[in-house]
């Protein structure tokens, strides 16, 4: 169903049931899945594709041009999976080419918070959490059930590893490995996420893991460096121990440090 009182371009492809409210605009070149509710006042500007069953809430800006000064007019997307909420007055921008990505992505399963912007060339993996008013600058990348807590701030270039998750109010200028909690000014590692482990299944072997891993990366007072190539020679092949030597290894900003009195008081 389209309200009558809004705007859509007769190009745009919408699919089966897409409903779409009042004053809300869809640009020519935007392309929606089966069963998306777009809300009122939404806009829709050109080069997005939206899956299936998003629900799109009043205010939020989808594909405007990348607040980026290299940006110099050429076609990129913004790619937004099945499955995913967007709240009041989020702002998602399109990609650039000077990036080398050119499109902004938000995986399947989603939720993104009121007023939440993710800039140019984001990757945003399937069921990440963005709270109110984060802000992420261009080329971030969050990966898999990661959580961001609210009012945070993201550097360009950082990343942010699958089932983390970082407090609010962060800013977070280094990348931030998986499995961990972060806080504190400056941010820095405060243990594992061993709730949100347990809720997504994790077993009390696989969170021991985790646990013997970042003793040795934080705890031992070794470099970086060294400690990954400790983890490698005295631990156990696992599945979480590659996942985190992968993402260390792959760091450009280098990770979070490790601070002994996380999250108390002065």
């Amino acid at each position: 169903m389209i309200h009558k009182f809004s705007v859509v371009h007769p190009k745009a492809k919408l699919g089966k049931d897409v409903e779409i409210g009042p004053f809300s605009t869809i640009a020519q070149h935007v392309e929606i899945g089966p069963g998306t509710v777009i809300g009122p006042n939404v806009t829709i500007m050109d080069y997005v594709r939206i899956g299936n069953n998003c629900r799109i809430f009043p205010g939020a800006v989808i594909g405007a041009i990348p607040q980026d000064l290299k940006f110099a007019g050429e076609v990129s997307s913004v790619e937004i999976g099945d499955n995913v909420t967007i709240r009041e007055y989020a702002t998602i921008n399109r990609g650039t080419a000077a990036s080398h990505i050119g499109v902004t992505k938000v995986d399947d399963n989603c939720l993104i918070m009121s007023y939440v912007h993710i800039a140019h060339d984001c990757h945003i993996k399937n069921n990440v959490i963005l709270t109110s008013y984060v802000g992420l600058a261009g080329e971030t990348q969050i990966d898999e059930y990661a959580i961001i807590g609210g009012a945070s701030a993201a550097h360009q270039f950082t990343r942010i590893g699958t089932h983390a998750m970082v407090s609010g109010g962060s800013m977070i200028g280094k990348d931030v490995p998986p499995y961990v909690l972060a806080g504190r000014r400056p941010l820095c590692y405060g243990g594992i996420n061993i709730i949100g482990l347990r809720r997504r299944g994790f077993t009390s072997e696989q969170i021991e893991r985790i646990h013997d891993i970042y003793r040795i990366i934080y705890q031992v007072g070794m470099n970086i460096s060294d400690a990954c190539r400790k983890v490698e020679e005295v631990l156990e092949v696992s599945e979480e121990k590659n996942i985190i030597l992968s993402f260390i290894r792959a760091s450009q900003r280098g990770i979070i440090p490790y601070k002994a009195k996380f999250m108390e008081e002065e």
